[in-house]
């Protein structure tokens, strides 16, 4: 399929799509090609004043307040409806925007819109309770939300994550700016065109694009923002929480994994290689709760190995438009950072089971799906987050010392178990320092199960009801009721 998408893409502050106010633009890239595909406005931070006074007055003004929440409901419902509508023409953004598989970037568009749809049916439903205090008064709780929500939406599942957000923020009342990923920005635009043409209020949803260090930071630290939503590194998520310190405002924050599938001696071969295949190689292993480790008792660890080399062995590479299982990386440096782990990974004495060195000769990003066996949990591989189709499979002689090597980095988002044994899967859930657990399969669950990480992974919810609670305030309101 060819690019046919239009060769420029304007910002959507306060409800017009507008150029960057001193003309910037930057260049959009096609992951599988490695050339640009497009231009987008380059929002500077006087946008984000503009973008963030926009949000602040449409809270400030009551039209948020003043949208019943069975009106929210309907128009939420509506921005599903309409995703739904446009799915096709969505989905080919997708694919050109990230590189990612057809198949899974109509996906993504499903997801997006189920996020408004679940958001939706709960608009209505985000109760307060009664307190009984005794004789002479009364007490009732709200729910209140923050106001402007600022979200700052990572490259890899962007139309996803900003959907999440965005409905959520609006299920509750709040009014959102989102920065856009600059690698991958356009997707997040079709999601704002949907939003316009249901009609949401102007300045309800404000959709910027911009470097991280310059437009990211500025949004980041605004004096006007009432609460941060940030999906993304480590590294940016800690400067983020510096601003949010100072600013004294509620962040959610999902970042980095280094997630582990631990392999116990009555494993079904079949579920260990399908959780392989959907956990580290799917969106070539650009997920954040990917499966990068796998920890298999040493009983099963050669079939293991052979199991998932010869599955790799039979993947295809190539562009997503075509839906090919290994599609691009994201950029040329992200390409060099997968391939010099690799290279370090094998320095260190991890043995190369398939892959490891960049797809040579071809237009695009490629790195084919890579296994290193012999690795050992001092190694940098078996610590350090990736983000690319590349899989490690350590060695356990015990189940103690496999939950001691699964919970033995910083990480803490998303871990897995593969057994038949139903008290073992009890006994390991409870011990995993992660997030999410996954059972004999990867990356099950959808929009009603809530995601987030422990220790470096992050904190707060996102998905689910109980993601809700993370863009409310709790009021109190205590009246006396007695006459004396």
């Amino acid at each position: 399929m060819a690019s046919n998408i239009k060769s420029y893409w304007k910002n959507y502050i306060n409800g017009e799509w507008v150029d960057g106010s001193d003309g910037g633009r930057i260049s959009v890239e096609d992951p599988a090609q490695g050339s640009s595909i497009c231009e987008i406005a380059e929002a500077t931070i006087e946008d984000v004043d503009i973008a963030v006074a926009a949000a602040k007055e449409c809270f400030g003004s009551r039209q948020l307040a003043d949208i019943t929440p069975a009106r929210r409901l309907q128009m939420l419902m509506l921005v599903a409806q309409d995703l739904r509508a446009h799915l096709d023409e969505i989905a080919h953004v997708v694919v050109l925007d990230t590189g990612k598989r057809i198949l899974d970037a109509r996906g993504e568009v499903e997801m997006a819109a189920r996020y408004f749809e679940y958001y939706g049916g709960a608009a209505d439903k985000l109760e307060g309770s009664s307190i009984p205090l005794g004789d002479g008064f009364m007490n009732y709780t709200t729910h209140a939300p923050f106001g402007v929500s600022a979200q700052i939406v990572p490259w890899n599942y962007p139309i996803i994550i900003a959907a999440r957000s965005l409905a959520a923020a609006f299920a509750t009342g709040n009014a959102s700016i989102v920065k856009s990923p600059e690698l991958a920005p356009l997707s997040v635009y079709m999601l704002a065109k949907s939003c316009e043409r249901v009609g949401f209020p102007k300045g309800a949803v404000n959709v910027i694009c911009g470097y991280g260090n310059l437009t990211g930071a500025a949004l980041a630290s605004h004096k006007d923002v009432n609460q941060l939503v940030f999906t993304g590194s480590v590294k940016t998520g800690q400067a983020i929480l510096r601003y949010a310190a100072e600013l004294v405002v509620p962040a959610i924050m999902e970042l980095g994994g280094k997630s582990a599938g631990v392999v116990f001696p009555d494993a079904r071969l079949d579920d260990v290689v399908e959780g392989a295949r959907n956990g580290i190689f799917r969106h070539a292993g650009q997920i954040c709760s990917a499966m990068s480790r796998m920890i298999v008792h040493e009983s099963r660890y050669d079939e293991v190995v052979n199991g998932v080399v010869k599955m790799v062995e039979g993947l295809s590479i190539g562009p997503g438009i075509e839906d090919h299982d290994i599609t691009p990386v994201m950029s040329a440096g992200q390409l060099d950072r997968v391939e010099g782990y690799c290279l370090g990974a094998a320095q260190q004495g991890a043995t190369v089971a398939a892959g490891g060195r960049r797809v040579p000769n071809q237009a695009g990003h490629f790195m084919p799906p890579t296994v290193f066996s012999d690795v050992t949990p001092d190694m940098t591989i078996a610590n350090e987050e990736v983000f690319g189709p590349v899989l490690s499979i350590l060695k356990y002689k015990e189940p103690e010392e496999a939950i001691a090597i699964a919970n033995g980095t910083e990480y803490g988002l998303a871990a897995g178990i593969f057994t038949r044994d139903l008290e073992r899967t009890h006994w390991a859930a409870e011990r995993l320092d992660a997030g999410q657990v996954y059972v004999n399969q990867w990356h099950a669950g959808g929009v009603e199960t809530p995601f987030g990480g422990m220790k470096k992974s992050g904190f707060g919810r996102e998905k689910g009801q109980e993601a809700l609670l993370n863009y409310v305030q709790t009021k109190s309101v205590t009246i006396r009721t007695s006459l004396t």
